[in-house]
Order: C-alpha cells, then sequence, then structure tokens
C-alpha cells in the first residue's frame, strides 16, 4: 500500500473511523476525524517510505477484483520495551466485522508471520495484549 492507493484507502479508513479511532486513536492519533484525503494520501507516502526502507510493512485486503479496500495489516518494529522483534495489527472495514473475512484474516496473520518472516516473537497488538496495556509498557529508548 502507499499514496497511488488513496482513492481505495480514505473510503475504506473514513467509513470505518469510529470504531478505527477506538482501536488506534490513542496509540496513534488515528484516523483522525477531520482526515482529508490530502492527509490520507501523506499518512501512505509514509508507510511507503517505511516499505521501501524495509522498517515496516503495510499490506492491504482487497476482493478479487481489487476494487475496494477491506482491510490493512501493519508489521512494525517495536515501539515498545515488550520483548518483541515486530508489533502487528490488523483492522478489516465494519461491514466485515464478525465476518468469515475477519475470521480468516485472524487465523492467516499469525500463521503467515510464522511461516513467512523472520520473526521470534511477534507481538500482536490488540490480541495478545490490549491497545491500553501496550500503552502503558514503557518507550524503547
Amino acid at each position: 500500500m502507499g499514496a497511488a492507493d488513496t482513492e481505495i484507502d480514505f473510503p475504506a479508513v473514513m467509513g470505518s473511523r469510529e470504531r478505527l479511532w477506538s482501536v488506534y486513536g490513542p496509540a496513534w492519533g488515528w484516523p483522525p476525524a477531520t482526515m482529508t484525503v490530502e492527509q490520507d494520501r501523506d499518512d501512505l507516502a509514509h508507510h511507503e517510505r517505511g516499505i521501501a526502507a524495509h522498517e515496516s510493512f503495510l499490506y492491504g485486503l482487497f476482493p478479487a477484483d481489487e476494487a475496494e479496500l477491506l482491510g490493512c495489516v501493519y508489521v512494525d518494529p517495536p515501539a515498545k520495551q515488550s520483548g518483541a522483534d515486530a508489533e502487528v495489527s490488523w483492522w478489516v472495514v465494519d461491514r466485515l466485522v464478525g465476518s468469515p473475512t475477519e475470521a480468516a484474516l485472524d487465523a492467516f496473520v499469525p500463521a503467515w508471520l510464522a511461516r513467512a518472516w523472520p520473526l521470534r516473537a511477534p507481538r500482536y497488538v490488540g490480541r495478545d495484549l490490549s491497545w491500553a496495556e501496550w500503552l502503558a509498557l514503557p518507550d524503547l529508548p
């Protein structure tokens, strides 16, 4: 995902903004209620730079025709002193919450990371510890 994906990212994010804010707002300040398309493009460009530098990764979940964004997966370097070598989170659009698609993503992400990534101790923020617990951890220096 990158800046070129803004046209499909923006409606997915803003269409699920209240729930996404309840998850990511306290930690990331995202997505703000007044986020503009240009701010979303800037955010995606920031992710794109992290991906190019192999520092963080953002993946989109799409239907087969790739006509819309259904959710995202974030794999980031640790920001907190948690013993993790990556901090991982993901979301789906509101209409897929509680759906078989969300359940499949919930099963896929940890299995995919275990199988295909050289991680020893990924931390699934919002899953194996709450966002509040994560926020309470000391920041890495």
